[in-house]
């Protein structure tokens, strides 16, 4: 305790401003740093010591060093390369970590495992990119800055989420996105299990959940934009996880310190549910089928809110209903060792609920006076289940709608409203509001990425802050990232619509706000490419596209306008079918196009080379724009 004050005292005196300026390109940003003079170089033989607790993570170490380095790789107590040792500081709590570089070598201390491990993966963002490689790289010189830093957490729920009903990925996708997760500090991981195109956890007494449920007819092309398949459609397309998959995919989570969350998305969401039990709907006697990505929902429906053509929710007048979910909850739980179970509870449709002529008796019986009420019935009822299990439940915002009890926590995806007032109410909430965290949204130009229902620039979602004004902070559990799955079938398309917006979202979840800044962000970004190119991760570069808009002048006359998302980029133009170049027109104004223009492009550059997508925009796109329609 001692040593970490006289520390904190030293490296103020050396952080004035922050650690903004520090230059050792870490993300997250760490609570406090300073940046050394002298590098360390490794050694040719390299020794790690470590506690015997954390024998698996000095293992992990030892066979990454050894793989990309080519070095020999030793375990020695005597002057180690490497050195982690647990500690007690009552500072850094505990995932924070101690961590110097000096001539001696590389020195890591914590008051726990996880806090080692993230240590180490501070460590590794020191060394070259190829540290993140799968092969030795024999032309690269091992060497790391001297530094100091004291780190730890905001928050303690740092989130990622992978929809795997609307597309199923395999066990090594799912892995593969955990890994992705570990390199900045992630340790949540929620996933969203089930949906209307798809079950995909095994319910051993329920079998029909995975034979029916897990498949459906397949389909290619635009989402919601597809022919309805006929009921004889072979369904082909689909799978699921055994309950061993998931035992090995919630091991493999937790030897890296990330917590998974099951989400089991009901009442709404529940046509694959349906498909194998019809029994179980308002509507039994409807030919269901798993959906296939045609659409069946009319959003602008009944006083606001979605109304279902297809009924896709459980009648919560049926207590073969409630028997059912305790007997998914029964297997479920003791596969998820995580005090918390996801139920969804999200855009259910109530129109079918209102015709039932059981689910009116059911609200005369309780008492209930409205819709709203009756979800709150529901969910009264999914609560009991899933605490009769040992668990605590959480859910969508929607859970709020008609009161909530207990210590059901709330995730707050409907902006940040539905968590300021689930936190009145002093429930627990995670934020992951869809206008900040919703990283499925197309990232750049709408017209070269493909739009997903709107768009999200990353520096929109790095100016995100968690804990609302006038908010308990301490009921404020963290923040997450979600990523649906409605437009992505493949593990690389996941990653380009995932990072590097995943590193604005991972620096919001650790890092103090004040403490964040933009232009040293995107700094840091560029550094994580190479990351992501020695990981052979896909990654997005529409932080460099510019962002164009219009808007129609008191004449009528469209006009263009364009800005960066980034410092230093330049925006070549032209309007007549020409590819551009830097000898084009260069944008530094607002301009009225001509009306006889049907095609804008774009080109970016920086220090005299093109950077970024090459953007063709049709001018129906733009005139689109100034209505505010994309």
């Amino acid at each position: 305790m001692k040593w970490t004050k006289f520390l904190l005292t030293a490296l103020s005196i050396f952080c004035i401003n922050g650690l903004m300026a520090q230059g050792l390109g870490i993300i997250p940003e760490p609570y406090l740093s300073t940046k050394g003079n002298g590098l360390y170089t490794l050694p040719k033989t390299i020794s790690i010591s470590a506690p015997s607790s954390a024998n698996a993570i000095a293992e992990t170490v030892a066979n990454q060093l050894k793989l990309t380095t080519g070095k020999t790789v030793n375990f020695s107590k005597s002057e180690p390369t490497i050195e982690f040792s647990i500690i007690k500081d009552d500072v850094i709590g505990d995932e924070g970590y101690l961590l110097n570089v000096n001539d001696k070598g590389i020195q890591v201390k914590a008051n726990t495992n996880a806090g080692l491990f993230y240590g180490w993966q501070t460590v590794q963002q020191l060394l070259p990119a190829a540290i993140y490689g799968k092969t030795v790289s024999k032309n690269t010189n091992w060497q790391l800055s001297h530094c100091s830093i004291i780190d730890k957490p905001r928050f303690g729920w740092r989130g990622m989420m992978l929809d795997v009903s609307r597309h199923f990925f395999s066990k090594a996708d799912v892995k593969v996105f955990i890994d992705d997760m570990v390199r900045y500090k992630y340790n949540r991981f929620h996933w969203h299990l089930t949906d209307d195109q798809g079950w995909r956890i095994e319910i051993k007494s329920l079998p029909r959940l995975t034979s029916v449920g897990a498949w459906r007819a397949e389909r290619k092309g635009k989402w919601m934009n597809i022919a309805t398949p006929a009921m004889d459609e072979p369904k082909t397309y689909g799978g699921f996880y055994t309950q061993e998959d998931i035992r090995e995919i919630v091991a493999y989570a937790k030897a890296r310190f990330i917590e998974v969350i099951p989400e089991i998305d009901v009442p709404g969401h529940s046509m694959a549910m349906l498909a194998a039990y019809p029994n179980l709907s308002t509507t039994p006697h409807y030919p269901y089928q798993v959906n296939a990505g045609d659409e069946f929902m009319d959003w602008e429906g009944l006083n606001g809110h979605a109304t279902a053509r297809i009924d896709n929710s459980l009648d919560p007048s049926n207590e073969e209903v409630y028997t059912v979910l305790d007997k998914v909850m029964t297997e479920v739980a003791p596969l998820f060792p995580f005090e918390y179970i996801h139920m969804g509870g999200d855009e259910n449709a109530k129109n079918n609920w209102e015709k039932s002529a059981n689910v009116q008796a059911l609200m005369k019986r309780e008492g209930l006076k409205d819709q709203m009420e009756v979800q709150s019935y529901f969910v009264r009822r999914m609560q009991k289940i899933i605490n009769s299990k040992g668990k605590k439940m959480m859910g969508w915002n929607e859970i709020l709608q008609g009161g909530l009890s207990g210590d059901a926590a709330v995730m707050s995806w409907q902006g940040v409203k539905g968590g300021i007032e689930a936190a009145k109410q002093g429930h627990k909430v995670v934020m992951s509001p869809n206008d900040y965290n919703y990283i499925d949204y197309y990232q750049g130009e709408v017209t070269a990425e493909g739009k997903v229902y709107r768009g999200l620039r990353m520096k929109t979602t790095y100016g995100f802050d968690p804990v609302p004004a006038g908010v308990d902070a301490t009921l404020i559990l963290g923040n997450q990232a979600n990523q649906w799955t409605e437009q992505l079938q493949t593990m690389r398309n996941v990653q380009y619509m995932t990072w590097p917006r995943g590193l604005a979202v991972a620096e919001t979840n650790w890092t103090p706000n004040e403490k964040k800044d933009w232009n040293n962000f995107t700094k840091k970004v560029e550094k994580h490419f190479e990351v992501f190119e020695a990981a052979n991760v896909k990654y997005a570069k529409s932080m460099y596209d510019a962002i164009v808009t219009t808007e129609l002048n008191t004449k009528g006359e469209l006009i263009l306008k364009m800005e960066g998302e980034v410092d230093n980029l330049r925006f070549y133009y032209t309007i007549d079918d020409q590819m551009p170049d830097n000898y084009s027109d260069e944008y530094t104004k607002p301009f009225v196009i001509p009306a006889d223009v049907t095609l804008v492009r774009i080109q970016s550059y920086r220090d005299g080379k093109p950077i970024g997508k090459l953007l063709n925009i049709p001018i129906e796109s733009l005139r689109n724009r100034a209505k505010k329609v994309l």
